[in-house]
C-alpha cells in the first residue's frame, strides 16, 4: 500500500528528528572535549568554580553550533536515507510509483529549519556568546592575574606595558626569566629584567603587582638621552587592573562580537580596506553563508544515502564526514585569501556552497535517472591503487 504524500513527509520528517539530534549531541560532546585540558587547568589549578566554567562553556557553544547544526543536518539526512535503503524501504516506494524528487519536500523543510536554526545562532547567538564569554574571562583574570599569561609569549594586556615571561611554574605560581617594558610614563621608558617573580592580588580586586626578586631596571629619558641602571633584590611593580578592564570592555569590539547592524556600519563607515575591514566584511557573508550550508550539504546528503554502497551505514558515514571536511576546508581557504584582499570576501565565503550544490545536484539528477555512481567502487579502486603505491616505493627504497 503506497503512502499518501502527508504521511510520507511526517514519516521522513520524523525519522530525520532523531538522528539529528542524537548527531548534534555527539558532535556537541566532541568539540567540548577539545577543551577539556584548559577546563582541567582552570579547575584544578587556578581553583576557578565549576559553575563559572559551566558558564564559560555556554557562552562559547554558539561558535560550534553555528558548524555543529548544518553538519548534524547532513548527517541526519545521510543516515536517515541510509537507513531507509538498508531496509528496502525506497524500494517499497519506487515500486510504488514514488520517484526520488517526492521524497525532497521533507527534507527542503528539515533543510528550511536547519537554516533558521543556524541563521539565528550566527546572527543573535555568537555576539551575545562571545561578550559574556570576554566579560566572565576578564572576571576571571581580574582573580587570577596569572591565567592569561603565557609561556615564551608577549602580552600587552596592561595599558603602556609589555611583559614577556619565559617560564610559568603553575604550582608554585611564580614566574621565571622576566622582561618588562614600561612605557606608562611620559618620555620615560623603563625595561625590566629580573631572573624570578611572583604575582600578587590586592584586597580590593582593583589592582595588583608583581614582586620581582634579584633584577635590574634599565631607565631611559628620552628628553635628556640619558639612562640610568638600578640594581634591586625585591621590587614591586604595580599593575593596574581596573584600567585593563576598562581598556578591553571600552576599546573597539571584536568582529565576532559584532550584531549585525554593527558589522554594517562599520563596513559602510571603513575608510580603508584594511585586514580589519576585510575580516568584518568575511564575518558578514560568514553569517549567511554558513546556515545556507545546511541547503547545500542536505542536498548532497540525499544522492549519497541512495547510492548503492557495501556496508551501507560504515561507509556512507565517512562519505558525509569526508564531505563536511573538504567544505570546512574550502571555507578556510576562503577566510585566508578573503582576509588577505586576494579575491573578493564574497567568493570564498560562497563557493563552498556553490561546490557542494552543484555536486549535490549532479549526483540527486544521475541517481533519479537510475545512474548511480558506485561511489564504493571508486573508495576501493583509490584504496588499492595507494596500496600499489606504497608498495612500489618499499620495493625502491629497499632496492
Amino acid at each position: 500500500m503506497t503512502l499518501t504524500p502527508p504521511i510520507l513527509d511526517r514519516y521522513i520528517f520524523k525519522e530525520l528528528l532523531p538522528t539529528f539530534f542524537v548527531t548534534l549531541v555527539f558532535f556537541t560532546f566532541v568539540f567540548m572535549m577539545t577543551n577539556l585540558l584548559e577546563i582541567t587547568n582552570l579547575i584544578i589549578n587556578y581553583r576557578v568554580q565549576l559553575g563559572t566554567v559551566l558558564k564559560m562553556m555556554a557562552f562559547s557553544m554558539p561558535f560550534f553550533l553555528e558548524f555543529i547544526i548544518p553538519m548534524s543536518v547532513m548527517m541526519a539526512i545521510l543516515m536517515t536515507f541510509l537507513r531507509m535503503s538498508a531496509d528496502n524501504e525506497i524500494v517499497a516506494l519506487k515500486s510504488g510509483g514514488v520517484g526520488l524528487y517526492r521524497l525532497l519536500p521533507a527534507v527542503a523543510v528539515f533543510c528550511v529549519a536547519g537554516f533558521f536554526l543556524t541563521a539565528f545562532m550566527s546572527i543573535y547567538g555568537l555576539p551575545w556568546g562571545k561578550s559574556l564569554f570576554k566579560k566572565t574571562l576578564l572576571e576571571i583574570g581580574a582573580n587570577n592575574l596569572d591565567i592569561g599569561l603565557k609561556e615564551r609569549t608577549f602580552n600587552d594586556a596592561f595599558e603602556g606595558v609589555m611583559l614577556f615571561v619565559s617560564k610559568i611554574d603553575i604550582k608554585s605560581r611564580s614566574l621565571h626569566d622576566i622582561f618588562i617594558e614600561d612605557q606608562r610614563k611620559d618620555g620615560v621608558t623603563s625595561t625590566i629584567v629580573a631572573p624570578v617573580g611572583r604575582i600578587f592580588r590586592s584586597p580590593e580586586r582593583l589592582s595588583g603587582h608583581l614582586r620581582l626578586f634579584d633584577g635590574v631596571i634599565h631607565n631611559v629619558d628620552h628628553a635628556s638621552r640619558t639612562v640610568h641602571s638600578i640594581q634591586f633584590e625585591t621590587y614591586d611593580f604595580q599593575l593596574d587592573i581596573k584600567e585593563m578592564m576598562t581598556a578591553v570592555r571600552e576599546g573597539p569590539k571584536d568582529k565576532e562580537e559584532m550584531s549585525l547592524a554593527e558589522l554594517k556600519h562599520f563596513i559602510d563607515s571603513a575608510t580603508k580596506k584594511d585586514g580589519r575591514y576585510y575580516s568584518a566584511l568575511i564575518e558578514l557573508h560568514e553569517k549567511f553563508a554558513v546556515p545556507f550550508a545546511c541547503f547545500a550539504l542536505g542536498l548532497l546528503a540525499v544522492p549519497l544515502g541512495l547510492q548503492p554502497m557495501a556496508g551501507r551505514r560504515s561507509v556512507g558515514l565517512v562519505l558525509g564526514l569526508s564531505f563536511f571536511i573538504l567544505y570546512y576546508l574550502m571555507l578556510i581557504v576562503g577566510w585566508s585569501f578573503g582576509e588577505s584582499g586576494v579575491y573578493p570576501p564574497a567568493i570564498g565565503m560562497w563557493a563552498p556552497n556553490v561546490v557542494v550544490g552543484v555536486v549535490g545536484i549532479y549526483l540527486l539528477v544521475r541517481t533519479a535517472k537510475e545512474r548511480p555512481i558506485r561511489i564504493d567502487s571508486m573508495l576501493i579502486a583509490v584504496q588499492t591503487l595507494w596500496r600499489q603505491w606504497v608498495r612500489t616505493r618499499r620495493q625502491k627504497t629497499s632496492g
